[in-house]
């Protein structure tokens, strides 16, 4: 069986606000969790009018107090914006409230534009993206109490709370070059399917080949991400995927347009905006066929489901027919 899970952009409709996004989010969030999902992931954007979530560690925190079962984490932090001692301390104040059901992703993409970067970082001096490696080598230290013997730090420095049961890390990947990461370090592999045009399936072929076991993980563990739109009918499914494809054209550039932007917007000419594959959408029969056809080519039962819609009653019919085709 599929282990199906949520990730959460918290996408603001046209006419809202990021508050309403947020709140959104949260209500999505205890409804999934009742509809059986495994994890509910919420992403860092900067400096984007559509997406209402700079702050995943709070979100987490709140989604966290509003649900009692469902794992909750981030998909991710943007690493290179932040010390990793921070984020360690962080997330063990998030895993000591809630025992079990912290997960920490973390990504070296900047989930933002240079000027945003340079604003976030100190001294407005980014980290170099070679530094990359090295800070999550750090944060898994600090993390699991096992700093290197020549660490500045070994001894010395160490994150507090500390919990039952660590945050379990994850690195967010889309290219090869973080996925290698992944089996460098012996940690889980989430792939962003939906970013960029990269053959995913060979590089979870190569990130298992390579993995380096640990003791806290043995074996390597791939989950996916794919756009997903799901609907009673392959018409309705397309009907709210035009606001997002519309969205997409605009560059990712302002709130999810509603159907009326949509209708006024014209015909809707080429798209050629930031590459990205294709949506699963459709009936719930056709969006759970593509899905299990994905994850079978990724070798894996994990699959995390990135829902963007204007409507958030839609979206959440979304997930709910999603689970209730793969689920029962």
């Amino acid at each position: 069986m599929i282990s199906l899970s949520v990730l959460d952009q918290s996408p603001v409709p046209s006419g809202a606000g990021g508050g309403d996004a947020l709140r959104n989010s949260i209500d999505l969030a205890t409804r999934c969790e009742a509809f059986g999902y495994t994890r509910y992931w919420v992403a860092e954007h900067h400096n984007t009018a559509g997406l209402a979530g700079p702050a995943p560690e709070i979100l987490v925190g709140h989604i966290a107090c509003a649900t009692a079962r469902i794992r909750v984490g981030s998909g991710g932090v943007m690493l290179s914006h932040y010390a990793p001692y921070k984020v360690a301390e962080t997330f063990r104040v998030l895993a000591a409230l809630h025992p079990g059901r912290i997960d920490l992703g973390v990504g070296r993409a900047p989930g933002s534009d240079r000027p945003t970067m340079v604003a976030l970082a100190a001294d407005h001096q980014p980290v170099a993206v070679e530094k990359y490696p090295a800070m999550v080598a750090e944060l898994e230290g600090f993390l699991t109490d096992a700093l290197p013997a020549d660490s500045p730090f070994s001894g010395i420095v160490r994150a507090t709370p500390v919990p039952d049961d660590p945050p379990e890390l994850w690195l967010l990947a889309s290219s090869p070059d973080s996925a290698s990461y992944a089996a460098h370090f012996g940690l889980p592999l989430a792939f962003a399917d939906f970013i960029g045009q990269s053959d995913g399936p060979a590089i979870a072929a190569a990130y298992r080949e390579h993995f380096r076991p640990t003791e806290r993980n043995p074996d390597p563990r791939v989950l996916v991400a794919a756009s997903v739109i799901c609907a009673d009918t392959t018409e309705e499914a397309a009907e709210l995927a035009a606001g997002v494809t519309l969205w997409r054209r605009r560059g990712l550039q302002g709130p999810i347009p509603s159907p009326r932007e949509v209708r006024e917007s014209g015909p809707p000419g080429l798209d050629v905006g930031p590459l990205r594959k294709p949506m699963i959408q459709g009936d719930p029969a056709t969006v759970a066929a593509a899905v299990s056809a994905m994850t079978d080519g990724y070798g894996t039962d994990e699959f995390m489901a990135v829902t963007i819609m204007w409507d958030h009653e839609a979206r959440v019919r979304s997930y709910e027919l999603l689970a209730g085709e793969l689920l029962g």
